[in-house]
């Protein structure tokens, strides 16, 4: 049998299924509640109880895509073995669905080590690669290996990583604004070894931490303080004083916008201060990297968050970078905030939530008891970009039964 080319084994344009799919795609993650809702101008009024959703939520395109070329990819190869690098997405009912189709997990989240796993691949086996990326030398394995490969990849991930490929090809740092342990922010620092890079980049997870880049830029700092606080940041070889000379600012694309934005100007300020306003160009590159979908649902939550709510519910996987931050925007403005992994979290009187702020570790989950105010109540909701609106409905439905309120009576009343 002749060896098959390398295009034959890459394939990040799916394989033209979607309408052979569309039924499964629609049952697994459709909501006619969501839609009920969303064709009423996004207001659904019942018994005292007012839920408003926000105008933009839930699956954003790159995670639409991801989950639907895995569906084809089972659709194209249903008797081969289908692997993913690690998690398709941050949404553990999405994650539980693939392995209910057969596709086998090389890695467990932010532990992701799959380098022991790829021996046993063989050319016959198809592996995804996530819609946050996978590292280069991950790739540069599968390809050893000669799987087929189907790239799922987010274009908005791509985008930043071209940036950062292109700090490293003029020799600059990359500073990229992330959670060290992430897979994108992972797969994203792989990228400055691409096609002649220096290899070079550091890792900041927030404002405090670049605060530790920028002391030492102004030299109130030394080299080893920072390495003893920002070392798990950095690229191997890592040496302050010869790297931070020159430095182009990225971003994990889940992360707060105005935070990222912040983290820039910093260090942009900071690389002024040392080295003049008129010399910046020479050491200083900053691109907008923001992804479009997790921007619009953070304004979407500004919208949402200008009406009157007594009680805000954001459902989506506790590790999902983009949700917790929802989470922290809605609890700085309503109180009683409640992040949930899905509407199961629900049951009556008691949620079950990740408080604002703690680690994406499901194990920070909290019971609470009397989480709905009684009388007359008014409740915003949104979801993280990975949560499928299936869930979104079933949190609502959760809530009207919480209230006493039977769905099916509540949208007949609302027609």
């Amino acid at each position: 049998m002749a060896r098959k080319t390398a295009d034959e084994k890459y394939h990040r344009r799916g394989f033209k299924l979607r309408r052979e799919i569309q039924a499964l795609l629609d049952r697994d993650y459709r909501s006619e509640i969501v839609d009920h809702i969303r064709e009423r101008g996004n207001v659904l009024q019942a018994d005292g109880l007012t839920l408003r959703i926000a105008d933009e939520f839930g699956f954003c395109y790159g995670v639409d895509r991801a989950v639907d070329y895995a569906f084809q990819t089972r659709a194209r190869f249903p008797d081969r073995r289908i692997f993913i690098t690690g998690d398709m997405i941050h949404n553990q009912s999405m994650n539980d669905r693939l392995r209910e189709m057969g596709i086998e997990f090389l890695s467990q989240g932010f532990d992701g080590r799959p380098d022991e796993a790829f021996e046993r691949l063989t050319p016959e086996d198809v592996v995804l690669l996530p819609a946050f990326g996978a590292p280069v030398q991950w790739v540069r394995k599968l390809r050893e290996r000669d799987c087929i490969i189907v790239d799922t990849t987010c274009g908005s991930v791509l985008a930043v990583w071209k940036r950062v490929a292109r700090y490293a090809q003029k020799g600059f740092t990359s500073i990229i604004h992330g959670k060290y342990y992430h897979e994108e922010t992972r797969a994203t620092a792989s990228q400055t070894t691409r096609d002649g890079g220096n290899g070079k980049y550091l890792i900041v997870r927030d404002l405090r931490e670049t605060g530790y880049v920028t002391e030492f830029i102004r030299g109130r700092m030394s080299a080893d303080e920072l390495r003893e606080k920002l070392g798990h940041g950095m690229s191997p070889g890592f040496d302050p004083e010869e790297d931070l000379q020159r430095v182009g600012v990225a971003n994990q694309t889940t992360m707060l916008m105005t935070e990222t934005m912040r983290v820039g100007e910093e260090i942009r300020q900071a690389m002024a201060d040392r080295y003049g306003e008129e010399n910046l160009a020479e050491h200083f590159e900053l691109f907008d990297t923001i992804c479009s979908a997790t921007q619009d649902r953070q304004d979407a939550l500004f919208r949402l968050l200008k009406h009157p709510l007594d009680v805000v519910v954001i459902v989506g996987g506790y590790n999902s970078s983009n949700t917790n931050n929802l989470a922290i925007i809605a609890a700085e403005r309503v109180p009683r905030s409640y992040h949930i992994a899905a509407g199961t979290n629900i049951e009556g009187d008691v949620i079950r939530h990740k408080p604002p702020g703690t680690p994406l570790d499901p194990r920070q989950e909290v019971e609470e008891r009397g989480w709905l105010p009684e009388g007359e109540v008014k409740i915003g909701l949104t979801a993280g970009a990975s949560t499928p609106n299936s869930q979104i409905g079933l949190a609502i439905e959760r809530i009207l039964k919480a209230r006493g309120l039977a769905p099916a009576d509540v949208f007949a009343a609302n027609s």
